[in-house]
């Protein structure tokens, strides 16, 4: 029987998908020590455990996404059938089906790992939020110097003056004379 696995190989096997922690199904038969074969028939034959929060088949645009960033998958690039995809709660579920003692230890670590995982994630998104809020607040003060700075580095150039006399009144409104028209002859 094979020693525990590591944590930190168990992290790398983890993927988010759909939003989702999950774990493909190749790489849980591994940890589990059996085939995937064995991992999927077992499944199969018991869906009753692995309502539709538990576990899915990915997709094809999925699958080529998995492939491209994880050089483990290769061989999932050209495979006809999609593997499938193991949620937190439905990796427990193979432990239960498969009923042997590795897949007990197994399924400890790896629930171990997943909420560790938990934890690092809502550690993460409290500072993220406390980044944010520093960023707002001190952005406002920031905003000021650097507007000042601006135009500290780019001065504004003053209003050129036109060139001659400036007459600050207004112009004065002459009334047009109205020319007669007769009706022979020319305009007096």
């Amino acid at each position: 029987m094979k020693a525990v696995i590591p944590s930190e190989v168990i992290e790398q096997r983890i993927f988010l998908i759909r939003g989702d922690k999950v774990m493909i199904d190749r790489d849980l038969a591994e940890l589990y020590d059996v085939h995937t074969k064995a991992l999927n028939q077992a499944v199969k034959r018991n869906t009753e455990r692995f309502p539709e929060g538990f576990m899915f088949r990915i997709t094809k645009e999925e699958r080529t996404v998995l492939v491209t960033n994880c050089d483990r998958f290769r061989t999932l690039r050209h495979s006809t059938s999609l593997p499938y995809a193991f949620t937190e709660l439905g990796v427990a579920m193979p432990s239960s089906v498969l009923k042997s003692k590795r897949a007990i230890q197994v399924n400890i670590h790896i629930m171990k790992t997943f909420v560790h995982l938990r934890r690092m994630f809502t550690e993460n998104k409290e500072l993220s939020q406390r980044l944010e809020e520093l960023e707002k607040k001190y952005d406002k003060q920031f905003k000021v110097v650097f507007d000042i700075l601006n135009q500290l580095i780019n001065p504004s150039e003053p209003e050129k003056r036109k060139m001659g006399f400036l007459v600050k009144e207004k112009a004065a409104v002459y009334s047009v004379k109205k020319k007669k028209v007769y009706k022979y002859g020319r305009a007096k």
